[in-house]
């Protein structure tokens, strides 16, 4: 039964998979019987046939690894003596981990804002236009590509290469420089612009989240207001600025948050681009770094609790934005 838990070859992980399968569905299946036979059965049992398995798989793989992580911020590189917070200390203290957390600040900040006003921008101009569908097809496809490969088609758009003679760029940024007549640069190590460039990348992939969200938004706007708003006079940006973006404040939080939240954990474009050198950072990326390249467990525990925390009141405030929008319809 070694195969089961450790399948080496392919065909052993086809059988694993299918087996995992036939195990799921015999599950449910004895859930639905049980739950189904008897003729009166209370609710909490009914309510537990569905909801308890889940519940369970949920406790133990998210909030069992969760404390487990906790614990272990506590403790040194190799989890054998107890620290305290000496791992939280060295984490704000530290001038290599403050300055990871301002890059992981920038990211925070810039990221969620820019790529909410390009796409509330973009909503508007292409709103009820000829041209929308597409419009909105063409912004929304970087969503549709992982994180990973957006940034390998941004690495080769920032590709350098030296400015000598017979060597030509193949980076897209460099050779539009050097047809203009200026030097090529690397976009990717100078310091502190190169973060900048990295955040355009998650802006890239974000903005059409946005678009798309805020545009729904948009046309949920009752048209008797627009129409009373046309009649006393507003048109233009004043339409845009007293109308339209109160209208849809709570989409605009969402938005905001939700990309916020996915900027905090941006791991894979510091990771494939930089690999987090150059001054580029973040926290998500040195955790990692931290657990699996320095083998401090203590400290990539630490960070990722400070990475936990840091996202705990985002999400608090777009719950209670969510619910205050509930109330008002």
């Amino acid at each position: 039964m070694s195969w089961l838990l450790e399948p080496s070859g392919v065909g052993e992980k086809f059988l694993v998979m299918f087996v995992a399968i036939l195990l799921f569905v015999a599950v449910m299946s004895l859930i639905l019987f049980v739950v189904d036979r008897p003729k009166r059965i209370p609710n909490w049992v009914v309510a537990l046939g569905f909801v308890g398995l889940p519940l369970a798989f949920l406790l133990y793989g998210l909030v069992r690894p969760a404390l487990i992580t906790l614990w272990n911020s506590f403790f040194n590189r190799n989890s054998t003596e107890f620290v305290g917070v000496d791992n939280y200390v060295t984490a704000f203290t530290q001038p290599q981990f403050q300055k990871v957390l301002l890059v992981t600040a920038a990211w925070v900040i810039l990221a969620p804002l820019l790529s909410t006003v390009i796409g509330l921008v973009y909503a508007v101009l292409v709103d009820r236009t000829r041209f929308e569908k597409l419009a909105k097809a063409l912004v929304f496809i970087p969503m549709a590509i992982s994180m990973v490969g957006a940034s390998i088609i941004w690495g080769f758009v920032y590709e350098f290469r030296p400015d000598q003679a017979g060597i030509q760029q193949i980076g897209l940024l460099n050779q539009l420089l050097v047809w203009l007549g200026f030097p090529p640069q690397q976009f990717l190590i100078g310091q502190p612009w190169n973060t900048g460039f990295l955040i355009v990348v998650m802006i890239w992939i974000q903005t059409g989240f946005a678009m798309t969200v805020l545009s729904a938004a948009i046309k949920a706007i009752p048209d008797d207001i627009v129409e009373a708003a046309r009649l006393d006079g507003l048109h233009g940006m004043q339409m845009f600025r007293f109308i339209t973006v109160p209208s849809i404040r709570p989409a605009l939080v969402v938005v905001l948050t939700t990309i916020a939240m996915a900027t905090l954990k941006a791991f894979d474009i510091v990771r494939t681009m930089t690999g987090g050198q150059f001054g580029t950072q973040v926290v998500a990326n040195e955790f990692y770094t931290q657990a699996f390249r320095q083998n401090n467990q203590g400290l990539a525990a630490a960070l990722a609790v400070v990475l936990f925390i840091l996202v705990i009141p985002i999400i608090v405030y777009n719950v209670g934005q969510m619910r205050k929008a509930e109330d008002i319809r």
